[in-house]
Parts: C-alpha cells; structure tokens; sequence
C-alpha cells in the first residue's frame, strides 16, 4: 500500500523542504527497513517517519501509539474519527488511539493550515485475552488477563454494551472524584 504526500503550488517552500527531506531518507533507508509494522516510539529519526509515511502506520485496537512528528505541526486531521483518534502536543509529539479495526488516513498541518504529511493508519484487532460470547445472536465481548471482566466492542449487543459501557464511566467518575464507586 503506497502513501503519496502530494505538492501543490499552496505548500510552503519550508513544508515542502521538509517533505523532499523525508523522501530523500526513505530512499536511503536500508531494505526492509521500513517494513515494520509497528511505528518506533518518541524520539523516532527522521528516517523513521519516512518510513512510516511510505508504509504506513499499525495500532492495536483499544491502545495507544506514541510517536515525534515535525516541531511544527500543529493540528491533526484523522479521515475516520470512529477508526482511530489523535493528538498533538508540543514539540510535534503525536499520540494515537486505535478506536475499531479499520484503516484510516492521518494528515499533519502546520500552523497555516498546510499540509505537511499524510500517513495510512491502520488498526488491528486485539489478539491478546478477548473472548467473545454469543448467545443466539447477541454478542458479549471479554477480556480475560488473568480474569474475565466485561469490555466494550463494536458488535455487542446493546444491553451488554450499555452495561459495559455505563460499568466503565461510572469507574471513571470513580477514578477522577477520587471515590469508590459501586458496580453495577
């Protein structure tokens, strides 16, 4: 799957310096070097990012990525909210989620507004401990390390999303009130 970062007359001459710069180091990326696919952490060479540009980005469902962009984007635009989510804090520092399996894309604007990078992102399954249960047609979805406690998927069916879903906010509540909240 390729990932093309597109110039257009619009682009600043620094934003397409910056771009030109990535290409130029993904072509001396050694084979299969960018290849992985799992996105290195905080911190990540700029040869990295190339990589990840032309090859695109993998996250686990219902976790979090971490990864440096360049200091000077500013906002972040992911073509499918339902899929992933994803912040910017300063410094270019990027924090991904992965929300439902899918395949999304990410495009990383500077502070005018330009486009700066485009990245496929795409998000796995989590393979670890989940177990889902049906019964007829319902679906229940658990997470079983070492325990099995109630998790909330897309594709459950309602009551037992509901349920899950209200279990986890009122633990969230809990959790920033400081208090301990009864299970429901």
């Amino acid at each position: 799957m390729k990932t093309m970062v597109r110039l257009t007359d619009t682009i600043s001459f620094r934003a397409r310096r910056a771009v030109m710069a990535a290409a130029v180091m993904l072509v001396l990326l050694p084979v299969g070097a960018a290849q992985a696919t799992e996105t290195p952490l905080a911190g990540a060479i700029s040869a990295d990012l190339a990589g990840v540009v032309a090859q695109g980005m993998t996250v686990t469902m219902d976790q979090a990525r971490v990864m440096r962009l360049p200091a000077n984007v500013s906002t972040l635009v992911i073509g499918n909210p339902l899929i992933a989510d994803a912040s910017v804090q300063r410094g270019g520092l990027m924090v991904l989620t992965g929300k439902s399996v899918g395949s999304t894309n990410l495009i990383a604007l500077d502070g005018r507004g330009e486009p700066l990078l485009t990245i496929q992102i795409r998000v796995r399954v989590q393979h670890d401990s989940v177990v889902q249960v049906y019964r007829g047609v319902d679906r229940e979805t658990y997470s079983c390390s070492p325990t099995c406690e109630r998790t909330i998927a897309v594709g459950d069916s309602k009551a037992f999303f509901e349920t899950a879903l209200g279990n986890a906010r009122t633990r969230d509540g809990a959790a920033s009130a400081g208090g301990v909240a009864a299970p429901r």
